[in-house]
């Protein structure tokens, strides 16, 4: 009874809930509202609710955030003859959340979609445009249901681990929760996706830009904050219930500026420059998504922007990552930082070929459309000739010379990552073969509703409860068993000594056929555990190479582990102490020390966790020549 009523209880988080719409003579503007307290102010909600663009698709969904509170809201435009609405009238209603440790307003998003529906169904069969009081009794109601209550919001807020959030069969599944698109992420960005993990951990300021609809957007900045969510929050924010001591932990780990983990701002628009600059200042970082061409025109707030409107049906290309960085102004009003374009760097493979041969063992073919090439999906594309975008190209050849370049020169790293069964034959692996992701035809940024990437094929069925036996992941609070495949035991023995951590890499076990007589409701369930276990297998090994550099990073600190535990959260003091690192200890972290974006990486690592240390990198052509000829 007690897994029923779990299951059956609605989070009850919620502190507001709003109509915005849009007049043509007022602009946007709040029309109706219900608040938990008179204390919290509404001010500017309606514009990240209506961000520009949004008139030109019939519904969305965004998220976005208040002050401290983070919302959601589902957009409509209904079609109407009214004079000076220009023929549509364009709407959203929204909510906002308390704040929490781990906020969840995607668990709303369903019932929300329902409400509105009732809403103007209503409406519409009355003939009415305008709704009155009585109109709103359902959103009444709704706010009365999830309205917070309890100081401890009765759980919903708490942070349990990646098996209890995903995994959990006492809560229901849902396709709104952002985590699960996590192969979507990476089947998009490719290898770059990399630098947008770096710039994550790193606490960095990242923008995404891209075109109506935004949900897939919003879904993406939520997605990226989670691959390093486990290794950024700090342990005392921990929920006891399915976890083991928080205090083990800090044992193995050390201790950020910032206790929570990277801010999710979702949808800004000009409105939030103020509240964009102040978030940078904090060191906590944040990711946000914008239709907003003009911020582009705007590199001194962000210090990445990935632009998802080069990703198209009609473009063989992936989105474009540039970095903001400073230029020397030449007069008082010019500017100060310039965009550059960046992919990703020749220390990322292996964690790539990792991450890859996890998504290839998921399987790649679907019956869904979302999952098809953009060459299959738009005539005009086959029509492209195969050297349309020449950075797919160099993509496959830096791949190439780099898989070559590390599989001869750090080939005898005792800390690489093993790709495939782990063993020693396998290093340096160069793995192109049935890539969807590194071939000419291009990756395709979907709008949510048509699925996500990342479900099997119906000719590759999985059996579920053969995959969590042989399996064995529990990523129960940062702790993994290893999986329990004998040929793994060698690249899991090695990442062990490497890492004071104790995370290993994941072995995803191969899937056994399919069993006759399944039916579609099996097939759908088969397709949904097999993307719930890439994803957890995806977290792990993210979360495994975070703690890896992270326990490099505390041996390269001469203070011991309980000092390095207690560092406070404020910024270090004039009197800091310089810890110089040479090309040799970047190559400890498997970072390339010719790599401008490494050599920046580490120094982010070393501000926010630190514990007040400067790092200065020694790049001297002596320190460059002596670690490529094996000298020093």
């Amino acid at each position: 009874m007690d897994n029923v009523d779990q299951r059956a209880r609605v989070p009850q988080d919620i502190v507001a809930i709003f109509h915005a719409s849009f007049h043509p003579t007022k602009g946007n503007m709040v029309d109706w509202c219900l608040k938990a307290s008179d204390d919290l102010q509404l001010d500017g909600v309606e514009f990240s609710t209506l961000p520009s663009g949004l008139h030109l698709v019939e519904r969305d969904v965004v998220y976005f955030t208040k002050d401290s509170h983070p919302g959601v809201c589902v957009f409509r435009r209904r079609r109407t003859t009214e004079r000076g609405q220009r023929g549509f009238r364009l709407s959203s209603l929204g909510i906002l959340l308390i704040n929490s440790t781990r906020p969840r307003p995607w668990r709303h998003v369903d019932a929300l979609k329902t409400l509105v529906d009732a809403i103007y169904s209503s409406l519409e069969s009355r003939g009415v445009l305008e709704p009155i009081e009585s109109d709103w009794e359902l959103a009444q109601a709704f706010f009365e249901e999830r309205k917070v209550r309890q100081a401890d919001l009765g759980g919903a807020g708490g942070w349990h681990g990646w098996s209890y959030e995903l995994d959990n069969p006492n809560i229901e599944y849902s396709q709104s929760n952002p985590t699960l698109h996590l192969p979507h992420l990476l089947r998009i960005l490719g290898p770059s996706v990399l630098t947008l993990y770096k710039h994550v951990l790193g606490r960095r300021r990242i923008l995404i830009y891209t075109l109506p609809p935004v949900e897939a957007a919003c879904i993406l900045c939520q997605v990226a904050a989670d691959i390093c969510f486990e290794a950024q929050i700090d342990p005392s924010l921990l929920t006891s219930e399915g976890t083991e001591d928080p205090s083990s932990w800090t044992r193995t780990r050390l201790r950020g500026n910032s206790k929570e983990g990277i801010k999710v701002l979702g949808m800004v628009t000009l409105s939030d420059l103020d509240k964009m600059h102040h978030e940078g200042k904090t060191g906590r970082g944040w990711i946000a998504c914008t239709t907003d061409a003009i911020f582009l025109e705007k590199p001194s707030y962000y210090d990445l922007v990935i632009d998802l409107t080069t990703s198209t049906p009609s473009r063989t290309s992936r989105p474009m990552l540039y970095l903001s960085k400073p230029i020397q102004q030449t007069t008082a009003k010019g500017p100060t930082h310039r965009l550059s374009l960046v992919r990703f760097t020749w220390s990322d493979v292996k964690l790539w070929n990792e991450l890859d041969r996890i998504l290839r063992l998921e399987g790649s073919d679907c019956l869904y459309e979302c999952c098809q090439l953009s060459s299959e999906l738009d005539p005009k594309a086959n029509r492209l000739s195969p050297w349309t975008d020449a950075w797919l190209l160099y993509e496959d050849v830096c791949l190439v010379c780099a898989g070559l370049w590390i599989g001869s020169w750090r080939g005898d790293s005792a800390t690489s990552y093993s790709t495939g069964n782990g063993s020693i034959a396998d290093r340096g692996n160069i793995q192109l073969d049935d890539d969807d992701d590194l071939s000419l035809g291009g990756a395709y940024m979907r709008n949510l509703g048509m699925g996500i990437e990342g479900r099997p094929s119906l000719s590759s069925g999985p059996n579920v409860k053969g995959m969590r036996k042989s399996g064995g992941m529990s990523l129960v609070s940062g702790h993994t068993n290893a999986p329990s495949q004998s040929s793994s035991s060698s690249g899991v023995q090695r990442r062990q000594a490497s890492s004071s951590s104790g995370f290993t890499s994941v072995s995803m076990p191969r899937l056994s056929e399919p069993q006759s007589g399944g039916g579609i409701d099996q097939t759908l369930h088969e397709r949904r555990e097999r993307q719930l276990l890439t994803t957890l297998a995806l977290l792990q090994t993210f979360h495994a190479n975070s703690c890896f550099q992270l326990s490099r990073l505390a041996s390269l600190i001469p203070q011991p582990p309980t000092t390095l535990v207690d560092v406070p959260s404020s910024r270090p003091s004039p009197d800091v102490e310089v810890i110089y690192v040479t090309p040799k200890d970047i190559l400890s972290f498997e970072l390339g020390p010719l790599s401008s974006l490494d050599t920046r990486y580490l120094e982010w690592l070393a501000d926010e966790y630190g514990g007040g240390a400067q790092f200065v990198v020694k790049r001297g052509w002596k320190d460059l020549f002596g670690v490529l000829f094996g000298f020093g």
